[in-house]
């Protein structure tokens, strides 16, 4: 196994709790890409993760700054965390998204930095061939949506129809937006605020939340260009007539003169 395909990092933290007593916490840092390198077709990547992840017990902490990547790998990151017979707690100090954000799920509870960002979108991938097979990728493509949905309804008791319209706009959220929605259960506050915290009422802090669109910023911009640069309309304006010159001709009496002064000299 080599260590650059390791997009984890453990470590451990020693801690004194109130009777005294020194305790280990199990830290897990997901830092990165997702599965930069190959994962789907690795058989030593995902068992070297479960083996690394059931070779201590006890409670973990996982730390995630990740924008994601590979969602095979997510899922099975997702269901190793969830059947932990340890407590997880889920910290995101950075970013958790697309794939990110489904391991994020996973946590029995999710803290979010008051700084970080939390962002779900549809999955996506290249594909070539015919109409048929392109289908065929269409069809994995809902299916793998479908599985990534009932990760955040298990999480947020979201509908499935609101998910899937988050997802289709490529959702942004803060940590307010995020606690708001169910995707997150608190905001990570400074140990010497706790009493604050808990005297704080949490509608006041849920009211100043954030949540951005990418498809509305950028259908509202697409608007605004296609307006700004819309061909003028033709208006009908009253052009100046101008009169085309009218030939009298050469009068009659003009004419016989001419006749005969030729008669003269021929």
């Amino acid at each position: 196994m080599m260590k650059n395909k390791k997009f984890w990092n453990w470590k451990n933290h020693k801690t004194v709790n109130q009777e005294i007593e020194e305790v280990t916490e199990r830290i897990l840092e997901l830092y990165g890409t997702i599965a930069e390198d190959s994962w789907f077709d690795d058989d030593i990547t995902p068992q070297l993760f479960k083996d690394e992840l059931n070779a201590g017990s006890g409670n973990i902490t996982v730390w995630i700054n990740s924008p994601g990547g590979d969602c095979i790998a997510a899922a099975q990151i997702y269901n190793m965390l969830t059947e932990y017979k340890g407590n997880v707690t889920v910290k995101i100090d950075g970013i958790a998204a697309s794939a990110a954000s489904v391991i994020a799920m996973a946590g029995d509870r999710i803290l979010m930095s008051p700084v970080s960002m939390l962002m779900i979108h549809n999955p996506a991938t290249y594909a070539f061939g015919d109409h048929v097979e392109l289908q065929k990728v269409m069809d994995m493509l809902m299916e793998v949506k479908e599985s990534i949905i009932n990760a955040y309804v298990i999480k947020t008791g979201l509908s499935r129809a609101k998910l899937s319209h988050l997802m289709d706009s490529e959702t942004w959220m803060d940590a307010n937006k995020a606690v708001e929605l169910g995707f997150a259960d608190d905001v990570i506050q400074k140990t010497e605020n706790i009493e604050d915290e808990k005297s704080t009422d949490k509608k006041d802090i849920l009211s100043d939340s954030m949540l951005f669109s990418r498809k509305a910023v950028n259908n509202a911009l697409f608007n605004k260009l296609e307006k700004h640069y819309e061909k003028p309309k033709v208006t009908a304006t009253k052009q100046v007539e101008i009169k085309e010159p009218v030939n009298e001709g050469t009068p009659a009496k003009a004419i016989m003169e001419r006749l005969e002064v030729i008669k003269r000299l021929v």
